[in-house]
This record gives C-alpha cells, sequence and structure tokens, in this order.
C-alpha cells in the first residue's frame, strides 16, 4: 500500500527518465563508493538514460519508493537503483553495479530464482 507521504509516480521510467536528463539527480554516498570500485561512471548513468528498463519495483523501500533499471553504454550492461522523491521532483541514485550471472540469468534483467 503506497504512502501518501511518499507518493509513486505515475509513470516511473518516464520520471525518472525526465530527472536524470534535468539533473534533477542527488548521489548517495553509497553509490560515488561503489562507482568508483565498479568502475561506472556518472557519465554512463546519465547518458544511458533512454535506454533505461524498470526490471524491479520497491514501492514500499524503506525512505522512497525506488526501482532498478537495467540500462547499457559503450557495449557495457549495469543496473541503477533510483529513489524517486516526486514531491521533490528528483531522483536519488542510490546504487550501481554489474549485474553477477550468480544472481541474474543471461539477459541481465531477470533474477535467478533461489533453490
Amino acid at each position: 500500500m503506497a504512502n501518501p507521504e511518499r507518493p509513486i509516480p505515475s509513470d516511473p521510467l518516464l520520471f525518472i527518465q525526465n530527472c536524470v536528463r534535468n539533473r534533477n539527480v542527488f548521489w548517495t554516498y553509497h553509490v560515488n563508493m561503489r562507482l568508483s570500485g565498479k568502475r561506472i561512471s556518472r557519465r554512463a548513468i546519465v547518458d544511458s538514460t533512454q535506454a533505461y528498463e524498470i526490471i524491479e519495483s520497491y514501492p514500499d523501500d524503506k525512505y522512497l519508493p525506488s526501482y532498478l533499471t537495467y540500462t547499457e553504454y559503450g557495449g557495457e550492461q549495469f543496473h541503477v537503483l533510483f529513489a524517486a522523491d516526486v514531491g521533490g521532483e528528483n531522483v536519488r541514485v542510490v546504487t550501481a553495479y554489474r549485474p553477477s550471472n550468480i544472481e541474474w540469468l543471461p539477459d541481465w534483467k531477470t533474477r535467478r530464482t533461489q533453490q
């Protein structure tokens, strides 16, 4: 059930894309630490906006509704977790990483089921 104090975007993908295109983005401490270790640049995240696909939604996430996206840039595939602040008209980049074949199927969009 959606929390009225944390509204969910009517079109999450479009909301995320518009926020990133308009540079209404906050970069969390966590993502800043992960980007350097994972060799994913902010530019890759920003420049791959058109390729974003939401692969998982977490409307009841701890602070804000969040969305795990799959994207590609420069022949590389990676995931970016965005938290959507509808009231503030911005997104927060929570984390970014290259998916592992241990957790993800070869399409990098489908989690493996745990057996």
